[in-house]
């Protein structure tokens, strides 16, 4: 083998040493520092990349994804001397590398101290109360401040939640008791709301009661009245047929006697009989007008009459 070819595979090999560890691939949500000869040069995104031997080198790979840091419980006073503990999450996203390379020593740290003093000073202006019912505000009011403070570091701080607030047992003990107070207070209140509910419907059911018995005794009473008089009228009508029937029953025996052409005494004898159905069996005394004490024969057709009368 000639020497020359010796030489040329030594060498493409010494710079495959040299030129392939150099050669670098930037991952998804990160980006490479890259300093020269110590100073900063550049920043790598996402992709292939080859630097300079010796002079280059990747100072930080930083990570660009969504971050999250929970702090420990910090201690913190309210503005009207409460002690209690609060612990915080926060969430951050590095927006500038190099920025976040040099512009604190050690960010995490740097955050954690200056969500520490933050709160204190948010908690600070809040009594205990409003600490316990304000989250959103503290919250708010966190994020607010510290993007301001951590925005020259290279960092976006997307949200700040508290995760935990403890107050001292004693608060706590008198916090339990005044919850349980609040919830006999408002079960009372159900109570008394139901009972006052119930007793308006029984009102109202027994004034519908009440206004439906009236209504069935009123069409009662008019049916019962429709009806007697209904019966009356019918009554009136029977009497009034009768009367007529009466009536033309008199006027034809009358037509009839008048065409017989009946003498007095037969006319007399008829009165009598008249007489004799008026008293109907349950008179004692037949009283005969004196102008029928000459008829001839009276005696005995009474007697005849008194005697079929009796059979």
């Amino acid at each position: 083998m000639p020497i020359q070819f010796i030489v040329i595979i030594i060498l493409i090999v010494i710079a495959l040493i040299i030129i392939l560890p150099n050669i670098r691939v930037v991952p998804q949500a990160h980006a490479f520092v890259i300093e020269r000869l110590g100073a900063y040069l550049t920043t790598w995104d996402v992709g292939l990349h080859i630097k300079v031997p010796i002079f280059d080198k990747v100072a930080r790979n930083v990570n660009l994804k969504e971050q999250v840091v929970d702090f420990p419980p910090q201690p913190v006073i309210t503005k009207d001397n409460v002690t209690m503990q609060i612990d915080t999450v926060i969430f951050f996203q590095i927006t500038d590398p190099r920025m976040f390379c040099y512009g604190v020593e050690n960010p995490i740290i740097a955050i954690e101290n200056l969500t520490a003093t933050t709160l204190r000073n948010v908690i600070g202006d809040l009594e205990l109360d409003e600490t316990l019912t304000s989250r959103e505000t503290i919250n708010s009011k966190m994020r607010s401040s510290l993007d301001v403070a951590t925005d020259p570091w290279g960092i976006k701080i997307n949200r700040v939640e508290l995760k935990n607030i403890i107050p001292p047992e004693a608060i706590r003990v008198a916090m339990e008791k005044q919850m349980k107070a609040e919830r006999e207070r408002r079960e009372q209140v159900t109570i008394a709301e139901g009972q006052k509910r119930s007793a308006i419907l029984i009102a109202e059911g027994q004034k519908e009661s009440a206004i439906l018995n009236a209504e069935a005794e009123k069409q009662s009473q008019i049916l019962r009245a429709e009806a007697k008089k209904e019966a009356q009228i019918r009554e009136a009508e029977g009497e009034a047929q009768a009367t007529v029937t009466v009536q033309k029953a008199n006027a034809e025996g009358i037509r009839l006697i008048k065409e017989a052409a009946a003498d007095e005494a037969v006319l007399t004898l008829k009165s009598l009989e008249a007489f004799a159905k008026a008293s109907d069996g349950k008179a004692t005394k037949i009283i005969i007008p004196s102008n029928l004490q000459g008829v001839a024969g009276l005696t005995t057709t009474i007697g005849e009459l008194l005697k079929d009368r009796k059979e």
